[in-house]
């Protein structure tokens, strides 16, 4: 399969297929196409077989397929954020604003310290810490969302509602023998049971999405003041790779944070976590933010 997906790509080059094509019509025109057609066929087998197998072709054409695979990823992640920040009420977002604003306030501060009077920055500084702070804010605003989701969920869920309703067929359920021998008793004790499993298996989602809100609040504080305490450090200590390695500590403990978030997509809709990080903190972005 790997070798047929070089093939077509060597194939289906329009360089290609214009002399294929062209010197298969000039065959066919020429009345001597049973000599012809063969020649051209073997010659194209030939130049396939070649370049298909060429290690330098295969790299590139693996280069293309994951551009294109990065484009649609980074595509389906701009629609996650603008779905996002349409979606989050004025509150969330002033929350999300404001430690956006700390973190490029105190990059300012830490490129002042860095070049007093230059606002040229070490590129390599620079990345260091939109690449990470981006990576870490991307998770807090998901974090956000996965919250208004959650909180929107045990809003229109009635647990006193579904309790009673427990009760109530727990209650016709009593008078029932536990294996009746009348088939119309059978089929109500059937239906009854069937309902009751429903009715308890929407508590436990009701519990379990109580908890999880309760984890999502403080995987936010935690997170917020990790960042808060990152963006600090910019200030202090001028070395991207210290802070580099600093990001991906923060980021790696992030990973059980990730898994609640991917578990919750039944409430949030979000889709698993990607690779792809939005650019929050860059100049691009802010107009799109702000």
């Amino acid at each position: 399969m790997g070798l047929w997906k070089y093939l077509k790509v060597a194939f289906l080059n329009r360089w290609n297929l214009l002399a294929f094509l062209g010197s298969s019509g000039f065959a066919l025109l020429s009345g001597h196409a049973d000599v012809a057609l063969p020649v051209i066929m073997a010659a194209e087998l030939a130049y396939l077989g070649l370049l298909g197998t060429h290690p330098r072709f295969q790299k590139a054409v693996e280069a293309q397929h994951a551009a294109a695979r990065r484009a649609e990823t980074s595509e389906a992640t701009t629609q996650t954020l603008q779905r996002i920040l349409q979606s989050l009420p004025r509150d969330m977002m002033q929350r999300f604003q404001d430690l956006r604003q700390r973190c490029l306030e105190l990059r300012q501060i830490a490129t002042d310290l860095k070049q007093p009077g230059d606002r040229v920055v070490d590129e390599t500084f620079e990345q260091s810490q939109l690449a990470g702070l981006d990576r870490l804010l991307w998770i807090f605003l998901r974090l956000l969302y996965t919250h208004f989701a959650l909180s929107r969920f045990l809003q229109k869920t009635d647990r006193e509602a579904i309790q009673q309703d427990i009760k109530r067929i727990q209650t016709r359920l009593k008078p029932l023998p536990p294996d009746p021998q009348d088939l119309q008793q059978q089929r109500i004790r059937k239906a009854l049971e069937d309902n009751l499993a429903t009715s308890q298996e929407r508590l436990a989602n009701y519990e379990k999405a109580m908890h999880n809100l309760q984890l999502v609040e403080l995987q936010l504080d935690q997170l917020e003041n990790r960042i808060h305490s990152l963006s600090e450090m910019a200030v202090n200590r001028q070395e991207p790779d210290f802070i580099s390695s600093q990001v991906d500590l923060v980021a790696t403990s992030m990973i059980q944070t990730e898994q609640t978030m991917n578990e919750l997509r039944f409430a949030t809709g979000l889709d698993a976590a990607t690779a792809e990080t939005p650019p929050l903190l860059r100049p691009v972005q802010a107009q799109v933010i702000e």
